[in-house]
């Protein structure tokens, strides 16, 4: 998934009102991360978050296919058949995106960067390419056409090139990393953001049920659909974005039928995958597959309306019993 994929601010978050609650916030990955903490020494708060935005940084240089150095341009640019040994974040991020690609009925797939081009003009502009195109883009996409190597943290491509792109997992990711550093801090109790479209809490405030959350609408952000709190858990979110496409991979072409899917998981990582993924799975499947791990949740707005000019929204998984507001 490229960074146009992702409808940013769909997760809200209302802390104001935390008693102790210090905020601090840092740019990369092309959105803006912000950090919530409780803690009664701001100065000791300020230094343990600066530490998780240069972890954040140090990320952003292994992961992003955009940085020239960065472990995933150097896959890109691999020849077939040649073992190219990666650092532990890259290797992670693609061992969790493997798990996934099989686990979500091969929906989230970071290698489909070449269908999206597809259907982008250079200027970015949407287009409609031919039956020809498509084929000739499908050849390469998809996980089977990597291997990796547990022992050494390699990668070994079958076609080259690919065009892989951890987009749609590499913001959860390094919320995790920062979550595992601030633990390291001691600090307990905190909520972390990537953009609001990738957030984790850790521990509850004191005296709250969680770190208080909002799903709005994204089609009419004055709309509230929930309010959840939140804690030692993540949530994902993605949508369409008006000029903007979430391919499917198995078809080739982008998804219909939804607006926008909501993901809670463990992990960041897990979360953010899940949201994309969830865009493109059908409801069958993302029933089944919150069904088979019951530590995952899923909610989704579909492109249509019910008999009383309402969104259709579907919950799947522990978001069966989230109160909505309507």
């Amino acid at each position: 998934m490229t960074k146009a994929e992702k409808q940013e601010n769909q997760i809200g978050n209302t802390p104001a009102a935390i008693p102790g609650m210090k905020r601090f916030s840092h740019e990369a990955m092309a959105t803006t991360y912000e950090i919530f903490i409780v803690h009664e020494d701001e100065k000791y708060a300020g230094q343990a978050a600066n530490a998780a935005f240069s972890e954040l940084d140090r990320l952003e240089l292994e992961l992003s296919r955009f940085e020239e150095s960065s472990d995933i341009t150097r896959i890109n640019h691999l020849p077939a058949k040649q073992v190219l040994r990666l650092g532990l974040d890259a290797f992670e991020c693609l061992k969790i995106s493997y798990l996934m690609y099989e686990q979500t009925y091969k929906t989230f797939d970071v290698t489909v960067g070449p269908l999206f081009n597809c259907w982008r003009n250079k200027d970015g502009s949407s287009r409609t390419p031919t039956q020809e195109e498509l084929d000739k883009a499908r050849q390469r996409v998809g996980m089977y056409l990597f291997e990796l190597d547990e022992r050494l943290h390699a990668i070994w491509l079958s076609e080259s090139p690919l065009q892989i792109d951890l987009g749609g997992v590499g913001k959860g990711y390094a919320v995790d990393k920062m979550a595992e550093l601030l633990r390291e801090w001691s600090i307990n109790t905190a909520l972390i953001s990537g953009g609001f479209s990738s957030v984790l809490a850790l521990d509850a405030p004191p005296g709250t049920k969680g770190w208080p959350l909002t799903l709005s609408n994204p089609n009419n952000r004055s709309q509230i659909l929930a309010r959840p709190f939140l804690h030692n858990r993540a949530l994902g979110s993605s949508g369409i974005k008006k000029g903007g496409h979430i391919i499917d991979p198995r078809k080739g072409r982008p998804v219909e039928g939804k607006i926008a899917a909501w993901s809670s998981a463990p992990t960041a990582a897990v979360a953010d995958v899940l949201s994309t993924a969830f865009m493109i799975m059908d409801l069958d499947e993302i029933e089944k597959y919150c069904s088979n791990h019951p530590d995952n949740a899923a909610m989704i707005i579909l492109d249509d309306k019910d008999d009383n000019n309402q969104l259709t929204i579907k919950r799947f998984g522990l978001w069966k019993q989230i109160e909505l507001n309507f």
